[in-house]
């Protein structure tokens, strides 16, 4: 059930130019989230910008109490959010949203993440490995300095091969090349993938990624999840602007609120335009 709270800045970092994470303290919060959901928050205390802004639960720690953000400033909400020092407090709307599922008897798992979309598939990749699940984790980025967390990643028990646009590190070429080259080799790891009911294959990312990622997946006849990246307004369903095309039996369409039965969707219910 979606809580409205105060929550304190324990603090907040800047990751890189532009890419800020930040610490709060919501205990309700933190016991209710789940990977892939996210929250609406007020940025400021004046009626510009009017609207909450939503971002990526990108990690919580239930003992502490506290909701973890990562996010990049990409306009006036989250050039203030980035002004937020320890001490302040900023009202949340959340958890919201579907998150991803992770069954039961999962045992072949593979993340890719473009760029940013590392924001919620960590939170995903903490509840794993506190489920004693390990990973294949598919991170690109344009350069070196934009592969975040990896070590961190590396220290839940996961294995990370990066890709980068200009070579700087790891695979030479997008993260999704770097995927269908990993589906396509005849090694017992890519095989098994391939050929197994319980693997799945999750990702985040830019909506150009996430429809190719979307076609090598179908292609393979693996299950996954993806989790888009879409603008909203109101965060609860009332507007309507976060509203996504998505296949409804044999060969219909509907529209689907990314606010609510989103952002995480199956792969191949997407019409990617």
């Amino acid at each position: 059930m979606p809580l409205v709270a105060e929550a304190k800045v324990i603090k907040q970092e800047k990751i890189a130019s532009g890419h800020y994470r930040l610490n709060l303290a919501a205990t309700d919060i933190a016991e209710e989230a789940r990977p892939g959901q996210f929250l609406h928050i007020r940025c400021g205390n004046t009626l510009d910008p009017l609207l909450r802004r939503p971002i990526s639960i990108h990690a919580v720690d239930r003992e502490k109490g506290e909701v973890v953000l990562f996010y990049r400033v990409a306009g006036k909400g989250t050039a203030l959010l980035s002004k937020s020092k320890r001490g302040d407090t900023l009202s949340l709307l959340g958890p919201l949203g579907h998150g991803f599922s992770i069954p039961e008897n999962l045992a072949q798992v593979s993340v890719v993440a473009g760029g940013i979309g590392i924001a919620p598939l960590y939170f995903l990749l903490q509840e794993m490995a506190m489920r004693g699940l390990s990973a294949d984790v598919f991170l690109g980025a344009a350069t070196e300095k934009q592969l975040f967390f990896c070590q961190e990643v590396k220290n839940f028990g996961h294995k990370v091969i990066p890709a980068t646009d200009d070579g700087s590190a790891g695979y030479h070429g997008t993260v999704t090349g770097l995927f269908k080259k990993f589906l396509s080799n005849n090694d017992t790891q890519s095989s098994s993938v391939r050929h197994s009911d319980n693997a799945r294959i999750y990702g985040c990312g830019p909506p150009a990624m996430l429809k190719q990622l979307s076609e090598i997946i179908k292609t393979a006849g693996i299950r996954g999840e993806l989790s888009l990246e879409e603008r909203m307004g109101c965060g609860v369903g009332a507007c309507l602007s976060c509203a996504c095309k998505i296949r409804s039996g044999e060969s219909g369409v509907q529209y689907l609120r990314a606010c609510v039965e989103g952002p995480v969707f199956p792969v191949g219910k997407v019409v990617w335009e």
